[in-house]
């Protein structure tokens, strides 16, 4: 898979993708992330991506012309590229919708900064636009690492034991079970007995039992109560 990354801060990419799983998926060619900069698309001395809004009002509004150069340049005529723009107006990424763009070919993230993106950006080069929460960020950049770091974990040989991705929370519905290692007792707390018998139809169903129990606890909304798991999940 391909992503490529539009943005005014480049350089705080780099250690993200260099680091862990992504950095590993990276050197082994399951994944190809390019990073690029706005400001090499624009045509004036200073590099400005910004200006004052008409109409008035607080912040500075990133202006059209460098986002579509940008984007028509990265994406080209490529019809497989999807092209997002992170927003807080975005649809809410929860985990079903982290899967459906695992399966796209290849995608462009649009990381804007400042009050806003001038509007026609959005008419004229963008496909969608993402949220990861009810909330205002000063930028695209840290949605955007979610956005890379849970598609990720969806391509094959990015994650070592692919059925550690498929057992995750709110893939089945429900929150995962809790997890323990050694050693047996930690400051008086032992770890449960039925985890070490070797029985594994004993160790499922307990599972299964305590993923179903965490649920009820802390996410009663994903049993069917009131609310949705998409106001937390975006």
């Amino acid at each position: 898979m391909r992503i490529d990354v539009v943005t005014i801060l480049p350089a705080v990419f780099r250690e993200f993708l260099e680091a862990s799983l992504i950095g590993r998926a990276r050197a082994a060619g399951l994944l190809d992330v390019r990073v690029h900069d706005l400001r090499d698309y624009t045509d004036d001395p200073h590099r400005s991506v910004d200006d004052e809004p008409y109409g008035g009002g607080g912040g500075m509004v990133m202006t059209a012309p460098p986002w579509l150069k940008a984007v028509r340049a990265i994406a080209g005529a490529d019809s497989a590229a999807h092209r997002i723009l992170l927003s807080p107006q975005g649809e809410r990424l929860d985990d079903a919708r982290v899967q459906a763009l695992a399966h796209e070919e290849r995608l462009v993230l649009l990381c804007g900064r400042y009050e806003a993106v001038d509007e026609r950006v959005r008419d004229l080069v963008v496909d969608s636009e993402l949220s990861i929460g009810d909330y205002v960020l000063s930028g695209g950049e840290a949605p955007a690492m979610v956005v890379i770091e849970a598609i990720s974990r969806q391509v094959p040989g990015v994650v070592g034991r692919q059925s550690s991705v498929a057992n995750e929370s709110f893939r089945t519905g429900l929150l995962d079970h809790p997890h323990y290692t050694r050693p047996p007792v930690v400051e008086g707390i032992e770890a449960p007995e039925v985890l070490r018998s070797g029985d594994h139809a004993r160790i499922d169903a307990w599972r299964r039992e305590q993923a179903l129990e965490a649920t009820r606890r802390k996410r009663p909304d994903l049993l069917g109560g009131e609310g949705s798991a998409r106001k937390c999940f975006q």
